[in-house]
């Protein structure tokens, strides 16, 4: 299981490094920028339905109980993907 303090070191890192987020329902969420994402105590909120700027429509939230795993991504695929979500 990951904790909080494993995120917020992964969101401080310099330079960050994008990163998606997959959960136990096999869903995922990309991590794009450490403006997009706040970590909680007991999960993480990321936006998503990015525009042009990276300025999230709309936030879920991802319990940490249900993050199976994280794993680095490339910015480019990454804008794509958001923008379709």
């Amino acid at each position: 299981m990951f904790t909080a303090l494993q995120f917020k070191e992964r969101m401080n890192e310099n330079p960050f490094k994008p990163f998606r987020i997959h959960l136990s329902d096999g869903s995922h969420y990309d991590v794009i920028n450490h403006d997009i994402a706040l970590v909680k105590r007991e999960g993480i909120e990321i936006g998503i339905n990015l525009d042009d700027d990276a300025i999230p429509g709309k936030f879920v939230t991802c319990s940490m109980l249900h993050i199976s795993r994280i794993e680095d991504i490339g910015l480019n695929a990454t804008r794509k993907r958001q923008r379709k979500a």
